[in-house]
């Protein structure tokens, strides 16, 4: 099965009304970040696990580890989770800085240093989500 279909299967798992949300929230990366390379984690590590929730990954970077390795990993995620929908900023620096530059604009959502948390789509604000998203892929660019 190609990313693709995994990441349609995945939304299409849900219930309404997260499936309708998680599915325009994948249209709007997108929209955002047309040509990215698609990820999907199923949440199982080696030994078939179930570790996290799965995620939809968007993007590209490098992680680089305090030991001097490092490892490709995706930009923005997409996860449901228990008791709505998680959209993960990676690879920000300051730990206070999207609580700090959104905040007060993104609606009701939890932000931590890299993630916003929220029931559902229409208790955020699209365009500062995509603020957000496109701020993150300007630093990568740097």
């Amino acid at each position: 099965m190609s990313t693709q279909e995994q990441i349609q299967e995945y939304i299409n798992s849900h219930p309404e009304p997260k499936r309708s949300d998680m599915q325009e929230l994948h249209r709007v990366i997108l929209q955002v970040m047309p040509k990215c390379k698609l990820w999907f984690l199923d949440g199982k590590n080696s030994e078939n696990k179930t570790v996290s929730n799965p995620n939809i990954g968007y993007g590209s970077y490098t992680i680089k580890y305090a030991d001097g390795k490092t490892r490709e990993f995706y930009q923005i995620g997409l996860s449901a989770n228990k008791t709505g929908i998680s959209v993960y900023i990676l690879g920000i620096k300051d730990k206070n800085y999207l609580a700090q530059a959104y905040g007060k604009k993104m609606g009701k959502a939890s932000i931590s240093g890299y993630c916003i948390k929220f029931k559902t789509l229409k208790d955020i604000s699209i365009d500062t989500l995509k603020v957000a998203i496109r701020d993150r892929l300007e630093q990568v660019e740097q």
